[in-house]
């Protein structure tokens, strides 16, 4: 009896050590931000989730996430775009769980009957499927989008839905679309690596009956290397109700941040990326 405890604590720590719901993204996936810089603590919530976004044993962004709210605080990610189709099978995180769930992104039909977890359990966790049903007037919006992104595999990886939030429909299909497609080609002009933070701020609006927030504000920001001495950056933030992007200097969004978030000056990116 003894031995078989012990057995169960060393599978458990062996699992926890496994995890990619991790401390901190500069122990485990630091790439994804301009020198291994995230964004200061003036972001984070009350019960955060550090997930390295992990899709077919590679990793392919970070996202912080809100347990609470059930919504991304940010994703982090290269803005790498190329050809492609749009996936269309929707993926959850069964590591928010607890550490003896698979690390990696899963679809919940295989959860549910491949890994004897009942969808109670799944809900508890996170937002599913069902939550985002019937909506009137939003969509599934994406922070990292998948477009951003150069094949099959990296693009599939951006449909879990902690990378989503409840976005104004028009937004989604019009001004911000317009940004991702558009906008994001003509400002990454001369850049060789662009480091992107997208992220979401909550409103005072739920989903799904209480259970998933609806976001007051979606806002991206980018920090660009054109060589090794020169950077360039932009910003941008839209209200969740109407269908305009604002386009702003990185110290403009940070500051618009600040306010927003009311935790304490919010710093993005590391401090050699200009703010102007």
């Amino acid at each position: 009896m003894l031995l078989l405890l012990l057995l169960q604590i060393w599978s458990s720590c062996l699992w926890l050590g496994r995890s990619e719901v991790v401390t901190s993204f500069e122990s485990s996936c630091p790439q994804f931000f301009f020198r291994e810089t995230p964004p200061n603590k003036a972001l984070e919530p009350e019960r955060p989730a550090w997930i390295c976004q992990r899709y077919k044993n590679k990793y392919y962004f970070a996202t912080l996430y809100d347990r609470t709210k059930r919504i991304p605080v940010y994703s982090a990610y290269l803005y790498q775009p190329g050809p492609g189709t749009r996936p269309k099978t929707w993926l959850v995180e069964p590591q928010l769980m607890g550490p003896t769930y698979p690390k990696t992104m899963e679809r919940e039909w295989t959860l549910l009957n491949q890994f004897n977890v009942s969808l109670e359990q799944l809900r508890k966790s996170q937002a599913i499927l069902q939550d985002y049903k019937n909506l009137t007037g939003l969509n599934r919006g994406h922070l990292n989008p998948s477009s951003h992104h150069p094949d099959s595999s990296s693009r599939t990886a951006t449909f879990t839905l902690t990378n989503i939030v409840p976005q104004d429909e028009k937004l989604n299909g019009g001004a911000w679309n317009n940004y991702e497609q558009q906008i994001m080609i003509r400002r990454n002009q001369g850049c060789k690596t662009t480091y992107i933070v997208v992220g979401a701020v909550p409103g005072n609006n739920y989903i799904a009956k209480g259970r998933v927030n609806k976001p007051s504000h979606i806002w991206s920001s980018a920090c660009c290397e054109v060589d090794s001495n020169h950077r360039k950056t932009w910003a941008v933030i839209a209200e969740n109700d109407k269908n305009e992007v604002q386009l702003l200097t990185l110290r403009e969004l940070e500051h618009t941040l600040t306010q927003l978030y009311r935790r304490g000056q919010v710093s993005l990116f590391d401090s050699s990326c200009p703010r102007q």
